[in-house]
């Protein structure tokens, strides 16, 4: 592996100090971080040297919450509520085949490392007709084939329409074939040390999709691996009512209940969250992946990332399934996290640094990975994302995080993971983007047309 040297750029390291390069250098060696700090780089015999004048260096970008297989069934009921959503697209999903999911989740991670994204945590929970270890393994060689850190969220679902949830029947798993093609994920797949570029978490789907035994059977199956947990809630009005109906009492009581309420878990969205949810998430250390821009899409709701980390909750950022959020871009989250923010509290709720701390180290956090990746320290991960801020679109702003955050899509001069080089002057180069959207156009095709016959 050839050692990789950045010099001359501006360098947000994004450390719990916030230290900061105005003309920095970044060294990365056999995988790991080397060397940060102002002015020239030291002589590293045989580097690749990269001169970053005009560019800003920060850590990769950390994906707290995805659904790749969604790649495959963008532009679907654009106009409906997540509940509708999910009561059209899942027959679409329960067509699904692994060349469908191949294609979807090797166009999803290019696209996402495009977009500055050194590692993502992908739910995946519809495995029709049985394929449950063969889905999971096209994911992760999808994963190996773009080059990035794969967090695969096994999900599971058992509560189908005969139950009272929105999932067809055909498409759940019963409860104990669920936990055990989840325990065999984990035990074939997950790597636990560190600079582990693949590790299983434990993620059934969400509290209207499984049962309350699968929560609590999946939280004891997760702590008997040392694994984490992932689930989906809060994310609308009609969940709370669902759950108040149901259970007696708002979603982050009920998990409370069946033992979720946790360190070792994150849960995605967390849109309506009162202050005391919100304190209850603090004190246990339960992480949030807030996905912005899906939440805009489907009219959630915004949520309350500045009052979620007054509270000491843990949060990072997440594109969510790219059909219910069509652009997918990772870098894109962080002007909308701020916008979603500031639409609550006004202009002083959440500034460009804080947002970019929740794309990187707060993602971190959240997916327990913090002593490994999102920030530039020495001996951590050569994860490291170099934005090109010398074009048009960027011209003239002097802050270069401001640039990033605030500004249009920046290009990537290099997007490097564990010191490999997967993205250069904005081109993709661990495979063929042309091929990946050739494969991706074949695969929506073939399920569009399935539907519509």
């Amino acid at each position: 592996m050839t050692a990789i040297v950045i010099e001359n750029s501006f360098v947000a390291t994004v450390d719990a100090a916030g230290t900061e390069h105005a003309a920095g250098h970044v060294v990365v060696e056999d995988g790991v971080i080397t060397a940060v700090g102002p002015g020239p780089a030291p002589h590293v015999e045989g580097a690749q040297r990269i001169d970053g004048t005009g560019c800003l260096a920060t850590p990769g970008l950390v994906n707290t919450h995805h659904h790749l297989y969604q790649w495959a069934t963008r532009g679907y009921a654009t106009d409906h509520t997540l509940f509708e959503w999910l009561v059209d697209l899942y027959p679409v999903w329960g067509r699904l085949r692994p060349d469908h999911v191949a294609a979807a989740n090797t166009a999803g991670l290019a696209w996402l490392a495009m977009s500055g994204c050194t590692t993502a945590a992908d739910h995946h929970y519809v495995y029709p007709g049985g394929q449950a270890a063969e889905l999971v393994d096209v994911q992760i060689a999808a994963a190996a084939r773009v080059g990035v850190r794969l967090q695969l969220a096994r999900g599971s679902m058992d509560r189908g329409v005969a139950d009272g949830g929105l999932p067809p029947d055909r498409i759940v798993e019963d409860l104990d074939a669920a936990l055990a093609a989840t325990a065999e994920a984990v035990d074939r797949h997950h790597d636990p040390a560190p600079g582990s570029m693949l590790r299983i978490s434990v993620a059934p789907c969400s509290p209207f999709s499984v049962s309350t035994e699968l929560l609590r059977e999946s939280a004891a199956l997760a702590r008997d691996k040392g694994v984490r947990l992932h689930t989906h809630l809060c994310e609308t009005v009609d969940e709370a009512e669902f759950c108040a109906r149901v259970h007696g009492c708002d979603p982050v009581e009920y998990m409370d209940r069946v033992g979720w309420i946790a360190d070792d878990v994150w849960l995605a969205h967390a849109v309506h969250l009162d202050d005391r949810s919100r304190a209850r998430l603090g004190a246990a250390g339960t992480g949030v992946a807030h996905c912005p821009s899906s939440n805009a899409r489907l009219g959630t709701g915004l949520a309350d990332v500045p009052g979620m980390l007054a509270a000491g909750v843990p949060v990072g950022l997440g594109v969510d399934g790219a059909a219910s959020q069509e652009a997918g871009h990772l870098g894109e989250e962080l002007r909308q996290a701020v916008y979603t923010a500031r639409q609550l509290h006004g202009p002083h709720a959440m500034d460009a640094r804080t947002a970019l701390r929740l794309a990187t180290s707060g993602g971190a956090r959240v997916l327990g990975r913090e002593a490994e990746i999102g920030s530039l320290e020495t001996g951590k991960q050569g994860d490291v994302a170099l934005w090109d801020l010398t074009g048009l679109g960027h011209a003239g702003i002097a802050d270069p995080v401001a640039a990033l955050v605030l500004g249009p899509a920046a290009p990537l001069r290099l997007l490097a993971v564990a010191g490999r080089t997967v993205v250069a002057d904005g081109e993709l180069r661990t495979a063929d983007t042309e091929t990946l959207a050739k494969d991706l156009a074949a695969a929506s095709a073939d399920l569009r047309e399935a539907r519509d016959a």
